[in-house]
């Protein structure tokens, strides 16, 4: 196996938005071939999705407006690290910002990369429990629908055709192997 990075030659940004930067990456690998890549630039600050477990037997979900595909999707609370926010502040803060509970207690799971081949962005996956009710204004432009489901019936939510994000299927899985179910 070859853990020898290539070298980059040049990087410059190509296109950019009010929210993504692409850069261009021109790279040289180790058996001398030259290719260029593009990817997302990254905040390097991270985010967050929290799963939630209201009383050992009952996650929260919120479903909320998807622009990517158009569409109202099933899922866990998440979002950005603000700057000088560490991940568990980030995760207590968007689940009283989204679906209006903080948690006393938070475990960390897992961090997952998110698409590695075009973005260096991680997320911080965490379990939330020991909730309590606790509301903050969020940056959402209609609210999140709370959509409590039964943890015993965990798998059943693997059909709901609007649960469907890779992340949260993950952190079920993470969060379904963190209980034992």
């Amino acid at each position: 196996m070859n853990d020898k990075k290539p070298e980059i030659l040049g990087a410059e940004i190509v296109a950019q938005s009010r929210l993504f930067k692409i850069e261009q990456l021109h790279l040289k690998f180790s058996n001398q071939v030259e290719r260029y890549y593009e990817r997302m630039k990254g905040n390097n600050r991270g985010a967050v999705m929290v799963v939630p477990v209201l009383n050992r037997d009952t996650l929260l979900l919120g479903r909320e407006y998807a622009a990517g595909t158009h569409s109202y999707e099933l899922g866990f609370p998440k979002g950005l690290i603000d700057p000088g926010e560490e991940a568990h502040e980030a995760a207590n803060r968007e689940l009283q910002e989204e679906i209006g509970y903080g948690s006393r207690k938070l475990t960390h799971l897992m961090e997952l990369s998110l698409a590695p081949g075009y973005f260096a962005s991680k997320m911080q996956i965490f379990i939330a429990e020991d909730l309590y009710e606790s509301k903050l204004e969020g940056d959402e432009p209609e609210p999140i629908e709370l959509v409590p489901w039964p943890i015993e019936q965990w798998q059943a939510l693997l059909e709901q055709e609007d649960f469907s994000e890779s992340r949260s299927v993950s952190a079920l899985f993470l969060a379904q192997k963190y209980l034992k179910l």
